[in-house]
């Protein structure tokens, strides 16, 4: 992002952020931070719950499924960037293997070599690492639901698909509130793999926020811009914060 930031000793007051907030460079950055965070966070969510119902059945191995579900969400983020970067390598990544001897694809393909294709994959492996996350959150929840109201909904001929929306849901809205909140917070501060598998391309493809801020501060030297920009993300926590607490009160009166 090519802004110009205020000679050395000069008190610039908000110049720095009508330069930055009037520029297309952090509007796309901004855009793509929404992208990514919504995309990611639905996905997480409804995986997330899909696999605490699953979890939260009684079958043989669950108590070891429950404990390696864990995994993904124990790696560092910078490893498991390190890993997918390579799953993802158009030369001898093991997705294009993989599909290619499934015969699901004629050639290997370049999965970081678009903008668009580049901010999905970062978003899959995303997914991938968080959705533990989602699930524990989810499974703990429905391990106090009491089991008596699901017996007396059977009995009363509710089919599963009718007891989840009428039982299930309600019960864990706040729990998914709570859990769209934290992870909306840390989507608008994701650093990590952007970093391990794109730094932030091709073309500016998959030009977050943070590491918009990173560039400014670290490769353009521009810190009085850097540091405008980490206070404008911060403005934006803060704001999505407010609204959260808002929403949470709300569903906590709901269920009082």
């Amino acid at each position: 992002m090519e802004l110009i930031s205020a000679n050395r000793g000069q008190f610039v007051w908000l110049s720095n952020y009508a330069k930055i907030l009037g520029s297309q460079e952090f509007w796309g950055s901004f855009w793509r931070t929404v992208y990514f965070t919504l995309v990611s966070l639905t996905l997480e969510t409804v995986l997330g719950l899909l696999v605490a119902l699953l979890l939260n059945g009684d079958f043989k191995g669950v108590g070891f499924v429950r404990t390696i579900i864990i995994l993904p969400w124990a790696v560092p983020t910078i490893v498991s960037g390190a890993m997918w970067r390579w799953i993802y390598n158009s030369e001898y990544g093991i997705l294009n293997a993989v599909l290619s001897a499934l015969h699901l694809i004629k050639g290997y393909h370049s999965w970081l070599g678009s903008p668009v294709s580049a901010m999905n994959m970062v978003i899959i492996a995303d997914v991938w690492k968080m959705t533990p996350f989602a699930v524990i959150f989810f499974l703990a929840a429905l391990q106090m639901i009491n089991k008596s109201m699901y017996e007396a909904a059977m009995v009363d001929g509710a089919g599963a698909s009718r007891r989840f929306f009428a039982l299930t849901l309600p019960y864990l809205r706040p729990v998914i509130a709570v859990v769209v909140v934290m992870r909306t917070m840390e989507k608008f501060k994701a650093f990590d793999l952007f970093y391990a598998i794109t730094r932030g391309g091709p073309a500016n493809g998959t030009m977050v926020l943070t590491y918009e801020a990173y560039l400014a501060a670290f490769s353009h030297l521009q810190y009085s811009i850097a540091a405008t920009i980490a206070y404008l993300i911060g403005i934006i926590i803060l704001l999505l914060t407010l609204s959260y607490a808002r929403l949470l009160k709300s569903e906590g009166e709901m269920y009082d």
